[in-house]
């Protein structure tokens, strides 16, 4: 069965279908040669066209425990090969695919040219022209106003723990993140990504925090007002749109990054320790001006911040996801000190020098 992708460029990238039917969103790729079942449900890819630059997905089969999420979250996926595990898989789900097609070439326009609109038809009577008027119908990211409805739970959840009371605000959470803090017995109450300030002081929370989440941060208006009425009270944190989220609640700046940072060996460097550390990501926004906050870590490859800090507040964020699910595991005590924030037994905030 055919499929054609056709692209802001101008170009139309001819595959084959290995799961039907049409899409549109923004094409984006990742590096990952692991864990294609976690970014395929995960939520931060919602309304993209997710390209695997790894040629073969599929080689170890699907598996259920390893989702971070209800269902597939790209509304496309690309490949040079799917395993039939997989293309059954993404039929099931109702999400097209596409393989057979040089996904080096598709990555090297991403690269060169930024993440673009994409449409794709794909299936026995695909054409041209469907693909192109799937692109015509995609729109920018900054555009999907309400994006966070479509990932966030629709109603209070609560992971029971003994420890430090988390108040989750769910802008798109991946459920390691939610298992990471269980594991280390917080008390977790997961709440909608449009959540009163009211609402989330009816829970008592010893930390509030951002989750990770898709689209663009200047959207998600009721987390930025929840972190903004808690900040100096309660004690924050966030991972990924999490970080821009807080830090534009807190007088900072977001922009639009050219193609975003998608895999499982971003390094990232401590300014303090000077140490480096391997990061899953999968963001396209990031924080050009921290605000009230200070940069502790950055990028090694493009100098973007990767990690913020209160100067006169507890709060601590990272743009990368230290609970990986794919990745590397060189971060996971972020969530140790989050919680030893929330219970008062952490450093002291940063110097403002």
């Amino acid at each position: 069965m055919s499929a054609y992708i056709a692209l802001a460029d101008g170009r139309v990238v001819a595959g084959q279908s290995r799961a039907p039917g049409t899409g549109r969103g923004e094409l984006v790729f990742t590096t990952a040669y692991t864990g294609y079942e976690e970014s395929l449900t995960d939520p931060s890819y919602a309304e993209q066209v997710l390209t695997f630059s790894y040629p073969l997905i599929g080689n170890y089969g699907v598996r259920e425990e390893r989702f971070e999420s209800d269902s597939v979250q790209p509304r496309v996926a690309i490949a040079r090969e799917f395993t039939d595990d997989v293309a059954d898989w993404l039929t099931e789900a109702g999400v097209p695919a596409v393989d057979g097609v040089d996904t080096r070439d598709i990555v090297t326009a991403v690269r060169e040219e930024g993440a673009m609109r994409c449409g794709v038809a794909a299936g026995p009577d695909a054409t041209p022209e469907q693909a192109r008027d799937q692109l015509a119908q995609a729109v920018e990211m900054s555009d999907h106003v309400d994006i966070g409805a479509s990932v966030s739970v629709s109603e209070p959840a609560h992971y029971p723990g003994t420890g430090p009371r988390v108040a989750l605000i769910d802008c798109g959470a991946k459920k390691s993140i939610i298992d990471t803090l269980s594991a280390r017995g917080a008390d977790v109450h997961v709440l909608p990504y449009d959540t009163t300030p009211e609402t989330v002081a009816d829970v008592e929370p010893d930390v509030v925090f951002v989750s990770n989440g898709p689209g663009d941060p200047a959207n998600f208006t009721a987390a930025g007002e929840v972190a903004e009425q808690f900040a100096g009270e309660t004690p924050l944190a966030g991972i990924c749109l999490g970080q821009q989220v807080v830090s534009r609640a807190l007088g900072g700046e977001t922009e639009k990054m050219e193609f975003g940072h998608r895999g499982l060996n971003q390094p990232v460097r401590d300014l303090e320790t000077d140490r480096v550390v391997m990061t899953t990501q999968n963001h396209g926004y990031s924080v050009a001006d921290p605000g009230d906050l200070a940069v502790t870590q950055v990028n090694v490859n493009d100098g973007t911040a990767e990690g913020l800090a209160g100067v006169d507040i507890d709060c601590i964020t990272r743009q990368y996801h230290p609970e990986a699910n794919p990745g590397p595991h060189d971060s996971l005590s972020f969530f140790d000190d989050v919680l030893a924030m929330a219970t008062g037994t952490d450093t002291p905030p940063v110097s403002a020098d």
